[in-house]
């Protein structure tokens, strides 16, 4: 049975999550080159606009960022990649320009921002699933960094807790291409809705018209 889109991304039941969209991530203080320049060929526009049209239409509207103490208690360090970021010219240190969201994404006073000191994932260790379930979210749009890592977590991590998922391809970013690519043609499309970032406007843009 084909998907009724005008449910699945009512606005009413739906969020807007950006994932690490970061000036330290994604911007001009990134530590990861590869992915801010994936992530400045076009996802950052679009998730701008998400953004824009969705606060329009009284989509809630939250940044799950990362960031640590600068004593680094209680950080991860676990993994190859907690142990680069520990040791980066621009550590994403509560506070710093580094944790901030880039300035192509406005952030409004009636936005959530969801900071966590360890982790992979925007659900863990964060208030992120009482958040939503108090909101009556039943969809959850993901948008942000990375397909690698941070975006699988989150989709894994949300259909587990029941909600249905959106990724918009053109507002995610991981690295290189093609891997990117296979992950979504091997385990993300087969977990959420893969859709551009137009037809979700497309439909928010009509709610708030009517």
């Amino acid at each position: 049975m084909p998907l009724d889109l005008d449910v699945l991304l009512a606005p009413e039941f739906c969020a807007l999550i950006t994932q690490e969209c970061q000036r330290g991530v994604i911007g001009e203080h990134s530590s990861l080159p590869a992915l801010a320049e994936a992530a400045g060929s076009g996802m950052i526009q679009a998730v701008a606009e998400l953004v824009r049209v969705g606060r329009a239409a009284n989509v809630p509207i939250i940044h799950c960022t990362a960031e640590r103490r600068r004593d680094g208690r209680g950080a991860n360090s676990n993994a190859r990649l907690f142990q680069y970021m520990g040791k980066v010219p621009n550590p994403l240190f509560t506070d710093s320009e580094a944790t901030e969201i880039v300035p192509e994404i406005s952030v409004a006073d009636s936005d959530f921002i969801l900071p966590r000191l360890h982790g992979l994932s925007p659900f863990q260790g964060t208030e992120l699933d009482s958040i939503l379930r108090n909101l009556g979210v039943r969809t959850i749009i993901g948008v942000g960094v990375s397909v690698n890592v941070a975006i699988q977590n989150l989709a894994f991590d949300a259909v587990n807790a029941a909600y249905q998922v959106v990724l918009p391809r053109d507002a995610v970013a991981g690295f290189p291409d093609e891997y990117v690519d296979m992950v979504f043609e091997h385990t993300l499309g087969g977990i959420t809705t893969v859709l551009q970032s137009e037809t979700v406007l497309d439909v928010w843009q009509r709610a708030t018209d009517t």
